[in-house]
């Protein structure tokens, strides 16, 4: 199933993402420095029952930045927030990848009716996110477990993305307070928690979930930080399972 190019001009800036597959829309929104293509296997999985848009957001991918921009974690939630209504896609289920998850958070708090329904994979934000040296080291560790077959992808996305865009972001990730936000989440929302992630610890997804009413959490056994990577099937299923029951 052959992915296509969609170009959005959104506050000025020509933004991207990689549309696949036909049915109920659904958007992956990605995490730090990861760009859309870095979601092909998970999307291909998702796209035989939905329409899968793997957004990039300003900076990030495909989509054009500009020189400072994004500085926020506020700032990415607020270009998604524009991006969904210019594209016609307000109120659809979305999937967040690890800071692309605390962008979600921050987005069904702050914008409501932006979102449908939250699938959080590998989530950051409660508690309030380490250093950016312990974050790294954390990264560090969890490199040999993903799939050599990420590594490319990744470091063309990081390299796209560049390290002063990575750097503000990850320093603002210690500023951004997302636990007054997440009781304000009132969508209906899955927390999937891979039981091989060195970088997100269980008891840190388990703190979310009783942050945000209603939340449920799946566990994928084996599963690492890069989730929708390396459990794309497994990803694909728990997701497509709970929005059959949101839709229902």
């Amino acid at each position: 199933m052959r992915a296509r190019a969609q170009y959005t001009r959104v506050l000025g800036l020509r933004i991207h993402a990689r549309v696949r597959g036909d049915g109920p829309p659904l958007v992956i929104v990605p995490g730090l420095g990861c760009a859309s293509w870095m979601y092909a296997r998970a999307s291909r999985e998702l796209a035989r029952e939905r329409t899968v848009y793997a957004y990039d957001p300003p900076g990030h991918g495909f989509s054009q930045g500009r020189p400072g921009f994004p500085a926020h974690i506020e700032d990415l939630t607020d270009h998604l927030a524009a991006w969904l209504e210019e594209s016609g896609l307000q109120g659809v289920p979305l999937l967040g990848h690890s800071l692309g998850a605390e962008v979600i958070f921050d987005l069904a708090a702050r914008h409501p009716g932006a979102a449908r329904a939250l699938i959080a994979c590998a989530p950051t934000g409660i508690p309030e996110n380490p250093s950016v040296r312990l974050q790294l080291l954390r990264l560090a560790r969890d490199l040999p477990r993903e799939r050599p077959g990420l590594l490319l992808p990744g470091l063309a996305a990081y390299a796209r993305s560049g390290p002063a865009l990575m750097l503000r972001l990850a320093r603002d990730q210690s500023e951004h307070e997302t636990g007054p936000l997440l009781p304000r989440v009132r969508v209906p929302t899955l927390l999937l928690d891979g039981t091989a992630d060195p970088v997100i610890r269980s008891w840190t997804v388990r703190a979310i979930r009783a942050a945000i009413p209603h939340a449920r959490v799946a566990r994928i056994p084996g599963g690492t930080h890069a989730l929708t990577d390396a459990s794309p099937r497994a990803v694909a299923r728990l997701t497509l399972d709970f929005l059959g029951e949101v839709d229902a």
